[in-house]
C-alpha cells in the first residue's frame, strides 16, 4: 500500500513538473534570459539522467558524454540548413547511438579505470580528428548554424526531457533493468545466469548516448557558429558525473534534483565569482562527499524515514 502511494505520488509530481515546464513560456518572455536558463538546466538534467541510466546500475564510469553531445552538435551544423528541425535532431541522436554501440561493443569488455580512461580519450580523439579534418581538408574551422527562436529550443528540450525520463523509467522497471543491476552487483554471476552481458551493456550505453546526441543537436541551435572545441568541450563529460554524485542515483528523481541544483550553483558561481568558480565547485563537491555521501537523495530518504518512524510511534 505504501509502495503504491509512493508511486502515485511520484507520478503526480512528474505531471505537475511537466505542466509547469509546458506553461513556463506563457509567463516568461520568449526572448527572456530566464527561458534560456531553464533550457540550460534541462540540458544538464537530460545529460545527467542519461549518464545515470547506464553508469548508475552498472558502475561503469563513462566520460564520453561530451563525445556524444558533440556528435549531436555537428549533426545540426551539417544538416540544419537542409532538413527539418525534428529530422536534424533525430540524426544527431541516431549518430550518437551508432557511435556508442560501436565503441561499447569493443570497449565494454574493459573494466574500472581502463574503461573510464578510454571514454575520456574518445572525446579528445574525435575533437582533434575533426579539427585536423577541418584545417587540412575543408580549409575552414567551424560551421554556421541556423538558429530558431528561444521558445522552439526550449520546447524541444522539454520533449527530450520527457523522452529520457520515460525511457529511464521503463528500463529501470524492465527485465533489462534487472539485468543491468545484476551486472553491477556481479558481472560474472550475471553472465552465468544466461545474461548476454556485453550486449546489455552496449545497448544501454547506446540508448544513453542517443539522448545525449539529441541534447547536443537541440542545444547547438542556441549558437550561430560551432567548432570542435565548443562542440566537444570536455567539461560536459565531467559535469553529469558531478551532478549525479550531488543528487544520487538510487531513484529517478535524484539525478534530476542534482542536475537542477548544481546548474543553479554553476550559474551563481560563474556570474558572481568568475575567477574563483572552479575553486568553489571543488569545495562544494568536497563538502558533499564529506557530509552528503548519498547526495540529495540520501537527505530526502533520511527525512522520509524519520517522518515514517514518527508516524509509527504516534500510532
Amino acid at each position: 500500500m505504501k509502495t503504491r502511494k509512493k508511486r502515485y505520488g511520484s507520478i503526480i509530481s512528474y505531471i505537475v513538473l511537466l505542466i509547469l515546464l509546458v506553461l513556463m513560456p506563457v509567463f516568461i518572455s520568449s526572448s527572456s534570459y530566464k527561458l534560456i536558463f531553464v533550457a540550460n538546466i534541462l540540458m544538464y538534467v537530460v545529460l545527467t539522467v542519461s549518464w545515470a541510466m547506464f553508469s548508475g546500475p552498472t558502475g561503469y564510469i563513462s566520460l564520453a558524454t561530451s563525445a556524444f553531445f558533440g556528435v549531436g552538435v555537428y549533426s545540426t551544423a551539417l544538416f540544419s540548413a537542409e532538413l527539418p528541425l525534428i529530422l536534424v535532431i533525430l540524426i544527431g541522436g541516431i549518430a550518437s547511438f551508432c557511435l556508442a554501440y560501436l565503441v561499447g561493443s569493443i570497449t565494454l569488455r574493459l573494466k574500472g579505470m581502463y574503461f573510464t580512461m578510454f571514454t575520456f580519450g574518445l572525446v579528445e580523439l574525435i575533437r582533434n580528428l575533426l579539427h585536423w579534418y577541418e584545417v587540412n581538408i575543408t580549409g575552414t574551422v567551424g560551421r554556421m548554424v541556423i538558429s530558431p527562436d528561444a521558445t522552439t529550443i526550449y520546447y524541444t528540450m522539454v520533449c527530450i526531457f520527457i523522452a529520457v525520463i520515460f525511457a529511464s523509467y521503463l528500463i529501470k522497471r524492465s527485465r533489462f533493468g534487472l539485468a543491468l543491476q545484476g551486472i553491477g552487483e556481479s558481472e560474472d554471476a550475471a553472465a552465468h545466469t544466461g545474461i548476454n552481458v556485453t550486449r546489455v551493456k552496449s545497448v544501454t550505453f547506446a540508448v544513453s548516448a542517443f539522448f545525449m546526441g539529441l541534447t547536443g543537436a537541440a542545444m547547438s541551435l542556441r549558437w550561430s557558429y560551432v567548432d570542435p572545441t565548443m562542440a566537444f568541450d570536455i567539461s560536459r563529460s565531467f559535469m553529469p558525473v558531478l551532478m549525479a554524485i550531488f543528487g544520487g542515483m538510487g531513484h529517478l528523481y535524484a539525478p534530476i534534483a542534482g542536475a537542477s541544483v548544481f546548474s543553479i550553483l554553476e550559474e551563481i558561481f560563474t556570474t558572481k565569482f568568475p575567477y574563483y568558480y572552479m575553486l568553489l565547485f571543488g569545495l562544494t563537491m568536497l563538502l558533499v562527499i564529506r557530509f552528503m555521501p548519498l547526495g540529495i537523495e540520501g537527505i530526502i530518504e533520511r527525512l522520509l524515514k524519520r517522518k515514517n518512524s514518527g508516524y509509527a510511534e504516534k500510532s
